[in-house]
């Protein structure tokens, strides 16, 4: 993209870069009040049949989703106007969703500055090998890679160990705020959970937030996961990325059913998020909508985005997403390719 279409793209972009504290106090009451409502309501539902409990949970799991996204906001000091507003904000809605605000601000943060880019992976973004360095890996790491890729542990244990066991630990590089904004998450925490512990007893508690934490967990990871991991995705090395092209290009439109849409706070628009991190959620779709070049990124549709799953490694060769089957493909192709050079050859070195 030339720099000058970069410029203009930015240009184009930034009038949707301001919050609007009328906006952001709305959705913080059409987002926590139905949740706690939910949740109350599938407390109630207990004493009929779990059966009506299920369907309560799950859409109160959708409302965990978009709590979510207005910490990830505040992570990105675009939900209010004050920093200090969005570090609070952002702490208490990572509370409701098990995510310790600063430190998931900061790989984030990263994740941002290095998305798509093949020589900057591994803070903040999922496990992602090239072809090549997964046919040049060690049994075990294949073994470990194909687990790691295999829908069951990803989705299914994914949310157990990312959000009841990695996020309550600090990680190595960790600073003093954000090692104080663990502790205070994990203690605000465990005070909320003893709190309705008390109230509901431990069984009630289990029946109801069980369900609300590990779909909202699957969800989530499934999100980010099609956000970033389709065909014709774009990944480079540092030499030749660009910012720009891994937003608009590295990045899909997850394009959504409106009820969706709206539980996973225009999420989908992934790649107006990347390209400016600073756009309120609620921004998100105006931003698309009235900027033509951004329409231009790879659109996703719920039917379509089932088939990310059988997409593993990353093609350097031909630029897209391969499967652990297509590996077999390419690796019989590179070899008959070298077979006819090393058959072309063979005249030439006969005739010396």
């Amino acid at each position: 993209m030339h720099q000058a279409n970069i410029a203009e793209l930015k240009k184009n972009v930034a009038p949707f870069e301001k919050s609007d504290m009328k906006k952001s106090i709305r959705q913080l009451i059409n987002t926590l009040v139905p949740l706690i409502l939910l949740w109350y309501g599938a407390y109630l539902s207990l004493s009929v049949s779990y059966w009506l409990t299920l369907p309560i949970v799950i859409v109160a799991a959708g409302f965990v989703i978009r709590t979510f996204i207005i910490c990830h906001d505040c992570c990105h000091q675009s939900f209010f106007k004050n920093r200090r507003a969005n570090d609070i904000v952002g702490t208490i809605t990572g509370v409701i969703t098990l995510v310790p605000y600063e430190q998931w601000k900061n790989s984030h943060n990263i994740h941002h500055a290095t998305s798509s880019n093949l020589d900057k992976r591994g803070v903040g973004d999922l496990w992602m090998l090239t072809v090549n360095e997964y046919l040049e890996s060690p049994i075990w790491r294949k073994i470990a890679y194909r687990l790691y890729r295999n829908p069951i542990v990803m989705f299914g244990l994914g949310p157990i160990f990312v959000f009841l066991l990695q996020y309550r630990f600090n990680v190595k590089r960790a600073r003093r705020k954000e090692r104080l904004n663990t502790y205070l998450t994990n203690l605000l925490l465990v005070g909320l959970y003893a709190v309705l512990i008390w109230a509901v007893g431990w069984q009630a508690f289990l029946l109801i937030q069980g369900p609300i934490f590990f779909v909202s967990g699957l969800f989530g990871i499934w999100l980010f996961y099609v956000q970033h991991t389709y065909e014709d995705s774009y990944f480079e090395n540092e030499e030749e990325w660009s910012y720009v092209k891994a937003a608009v290009e590295g990045s899909s439109y997850y394009k959504l059913p409106k009820v969706l849409q709206w539980l996973t706070g225009n999420i989908g628009f992934h790649h107006v998020h990347h390209l400016s991190p600073r756009v309120p959620n609620y921004n998100l779709e105006k931003a698309h909508n009235e900027t033509p070049p951004l329409q231009k990124a790879t659109t996703i549709t719920l039917a379509a985005s089932v088939q990310c799953l059988r997409f593993h490694l990353w093609d350097e060769s031909n630029k897209r997403f391969v499967s652990f089957k297509g590996i077999k493909r390419l690796t019989a192709a590179r070899s008959e390719a070298i077979m006819d050079a090393l058959q072309g050859s063979k005249p030439s070195l006969e005739g010396k």
